[in-house]
């Protein structure tokens, strides 16, 4: 019975026990055991994950460099096969000769001359002896102003000075007596001075009515009205019946003179220095059409301005041009081209010929063999579609003018056309082309 209570109490002894602060941390590490063993799978997912990131991408780099390569490869097939594949170009040789160097400028066709045709003196207008537009020589008659009011005049003048010259002989012979009878002692010398001194003043009324007799001749010509100059005549201002005055302010006709005839045009500042060198020898000038492509007449430099024009930059130039053919026409616009200079066994090439690229300008060049060489050039001008060129090649070498953009270095070509293909390819070869064709650039100029 006292062994049940003891052991009674020694139950109630432990179960009353104070709690030992470990005994409850000790079920700790359990937990993170499990969090650790939870933790685990994730990080081998991560690995895995970036394991198969880093094949993909392995993966994907071999095939863009596979596939470079064969891209490289089939590139490389086709530039080999385009090389071997001949090209057909049309071709024109390098030539040397003599290429004349020109400026070129906007400019008016004047006439030389330019007269308006007024009468002289006041009267009816009778009559014209030209037709509108008809060309009239220096000193013909274009018309004729009523000539009877001068012609009275001109008689009255006449018979003044017959009455005069009449006066004056008598005057002489009296003189002559006077004289007679001075000598003799018969008269004073004052009476003989005053007989000297009359016969002065008659000679003085001739020479007075001489003058009107040609004051009124001068106006009886100025009744017959005559071309001043060679020239055109232009549409009447007056109808013939019309009372015709000098002070009428657009008188009767206007003739402008048409050959020759003037151009005057304008040329850069810059261009100063060459013109003003060689205008002493006389430079040529070319007349072409507003648009360029019709050459209208030859002519030579006149002179040039005083001045440049400091709004514009340039001063004005002055031709001189035949024009028997009348293609020219005052205050038509025309180009001109003004030859300052010739370059003496330059190199041509067709300016087609002429290839631009990031290392410069060059030309393609066939070889015997039927291949092509890119040859870097200097261009030193370029006049309409001729490019003169200041080394790279040879005269008689040929040059690609057309079809060079299918071109590569070394690669085979045929030529286009029997005996050397079409020459100029298309503009049209080598030869001096008109101004609106391609104007004249020196090396540099865009």
């Amino acid at each position: 019975m006292n062994r049940r209570v003891d052991e009674t109490v020694a139950d109630r002894e432990v179960s009353y026990e104070v709690p030992n602060p470990a005994a409850k941390q000790a079920p700790k590490p359990v937990e993170d055991d499990d969090r650790n063993a939870a933790a685990r799978p994730n990080r081998r997912g991560r690995f895995i994950l970036i394991a198969i990131g880093v094949v993909i991408a392995i993966v994907i780099v071999v095939a863009l460099r596979k596939r470079s390569a064969t891209e490289a490869q089939t590139t490389k097939e086709a530039a080999a096969a385009g090389r071997n594949r001949a090209s057909t170009v049309a071709v024109a040789p390098v030539e040397q000769r003599d290429v004349p160097v020109y400026l070129d400028g906007l400019g008016n066709v004047n006439a030389l001359n330019t007269v308006t045709v007024k009468t002289r003196i006041d009267g009816q207008l009778e009559r014209f002896n030209f037709q509108e537009g008809q060309m009239v020589h220096a000193g013909e008659e274009l018309a004729l102003i009523d000539p009877r009011p001068s012609e009275a005049a001109l008689a009255q003048a006449e018979a003044t000075k017959f009455r005069d010259e009449a006066t004056l002989e008598n005057t002489r012979r009296d003189l002559q007596r006077f004289a007679d009878l001075y000598k003799a002692g018969v008269i004073p010398q004052q009476q003989y001075n005053t007989q000297q001194s009359q016969l002065r003043v008659n000679e003085g009324s001739v020479k007075a009515d001489a003058a009107q007799v040609q004051n009124a001749q001068l106006n009886v010509s100025y009744c017959h009205i005559k071309s001043p100059i060679d020239g055109r005549i232009g549409i009447r201002s007056v109808d013939p019946g019309n009372m015709v005055h000098a002070s009428d302010p657009n008188g009767l006709i206007v003739i402008t003179q048409l050959q020759p005839i003037a151009v005057l045009f304008t040329v850069p500042e810059d261009s100063l220095p060459a013109v003003a060198q060689h205008m002493r020898g006389g430079l040529p000038v070319e007349a072409w059409s507003r648009d360029s492509t019709q050459k209208l007449a030859d002519g030579r430099l006149l002179t040039i301005d005083n001045q440049i024009d400091p709004n514009t930059g340039t001063f004005r130039c002055k031709a001189v041009f035949d024009n028997k053919d009348g293609a020219l026409f005052p205050n038509q616009f025309v180009n001109a081209r003004l030859r300052v200079d010739v370059r003496h066994n330059a190199l041509t090439v067709p300016a087609a010929a002429v290839q631009h690229g990031s290392q410069g300008t060059y030309v393609y060049v066939v070889r015997p063999d039927k291949t092509v060489d890119a040859r870097p050039v200097a261009v030193v001008m370029t006049e309409g579609t001729t490019s003169v060129l200041g080394g790279g090649v040879n005269p008689g070498d040929q040059v690609v003018t057309d079809g060079a953009d299918k071109l590569q270095p070394h690669g085979k070509v045929e030529i286009a056309g029997a005996g050397g293909g079409r020459g100029g390819g298309r503009n049209g070869g080598a030869g001096k082309g008109a101004p609106g064709a391609g104007r004249r650039k020196q090396a540099g100029q865009p």
